[in-house]
């Protein structure tokens, strides 16, 4: 009869490791994915440590336990993630892993996607800085998937806020100034609005009104119409002041979103209705920055839950988990064919993530 151990390893220290499920399916280069599953772990002799690859390149393990390994994303494309022990290797689960579209950028919102599928995104620059080029377009440039950036506006201080109407005019809020610009798809600016503060997210609601919101808290509601003089301006919400408007989405029932990143690692979510009323629709993020829906309602947000920061999936009924791993994200925004968009606070970066956005325009 064979032992059941042996110098306190289990008979079995060499069975072939099982994979069930990766927590969450999706990451950024440098984020951490739990692996779950079992005979995943080590029994003390370096050469029994589980060894883990994606594409076959290593991702480095930073927790190992019989049922779960939490590991490091590589810089590698999406592909499938395998467990490696001694003497066998466990069952393949595909991991989707963002690539770099776009670098050299400063998003401090969500990217805005136009109607023809270009990503559109800021280099914002500190308060007050002129930078050369404002706002880039990133489109597809080869049938492989490759992209390319080209500027897009120059000459508009610290773009902040980036929405696009049905006529694929592009719409842009500046902190520095407090006025909101329209942008025409062949990129001639005018002024749109202006005495917003200091302007930072903005929305169109189903009806065409756009949405400001202000770091002091004020959203400003403005009523389409041709011409600036005709258009109607005043105050649909007031949060608390310590509560920055930094970040504004609309779900299908026409509520309005808010988010304001600040210090505080319990931050809300707020909801807006028709009538400026305000509630918290979820409390208990870190630092919650740019939202967007999906087709199913659900919201996700870039922030950080339980300690891990990443993009956020919040259901309608407030059940909140991790869709995305990673770093650094500031926004998001929904790409044709399941796919997205994702800002970090100098780049943009390209994720297959499944996921059908809630048409913006």
């Amino acid at each position: 009869m064979a032992p059941l151990f042996t110098f306190g390893k289990p008979a079995n220290e060499t069975a072939t490791p099982h994979l069930t499920h990766l927590s969450p399916p999706a990451a950024m280069p440098g984020g951490e994915v739990e692996v779950h599953g079992t005979n995943l772990g080590p029994y003390g002799d370096p050469a029994e440590q589980p060894h883990v690859t994606l594409n076959d390149i290593t991702a480095p393990i930073l927790l190992s336990r019989p049922t779960r390994l939490t590991i490091r994303v590589p810089e590698s494309p999406e592909g499938d993630l395998i467990v490696h022990r001694t003497h066998a290797s466990s069952n393949a689960l595909p991991l989707s892993v963002a690539t770099l579209i776009a670098e050299d950028l400063h998003p401090v919102a969500n990217p805005a996607v136009a109607p023809d599928g270009a990503i559109f995104a800021t280099l914002s620059g500190s308060r007050g800085q002129q930078v050369p080029v404002s706002i880039y377009r990133i489109e597809p440039h080869t049938p492989e998937g490759e992209f390319v950036m080209r500027p897009f506006t120059r000459n508009l201080l610290n773009p902040t806020g980036l929405a696009f109407d049905p006529q694929g005019n592009l719409y842009a809020s500046s902190r520095a100034d407090g006025t909101i610009y329209r942008i025409t798809p062949s990129g001639d600016l005018s002024v749109y609005a202006e005495g917003m503060g200091i302007a930072t997210g903005i929305a169109f609601d189903p009806e065409g009104n756009l949405f400001v919101g202000d770091r002091s808290g004020t959203i400003f509601k403005i009523s389409p119409a041709y011409t600036r003089e005709a258009r109607e301006i005043f105050v649909f919400a007031t949060l608390e002041p310590s509560i920055a408007a930094y970040h504004l989405a609309f779900n299908d029932a026409g509520t309005l979103f808010v988010t304001g990143p600040t210090t505080n690692s319990s931050q809300s979510i707020h909801a807006i209705d028709r009538d400026g009323n305000a509630s918290i629709f979820y409390s208990g993020l870190g630092r919650a920055q740019g939202m967007a829906f999906d087709i199913e309602d659900n919201l996700y947000v870039a922030a950080s839950l339980h300690g891990q920061r990443g993009i956020v999936q919040i259901t309608p009924e407030g059940k909140a988990s991790l869709a995305v791993s990673g770093n650094n994200l500031v926004g998001l925004c929904f790409l044709q064919h399941g796919a997205c968009a994702l800002a970090t606070r100098d780049a943009i970066y390209h994720l297959d993530i499944g996921i059908h956005g809630r048409p913006l325009i």
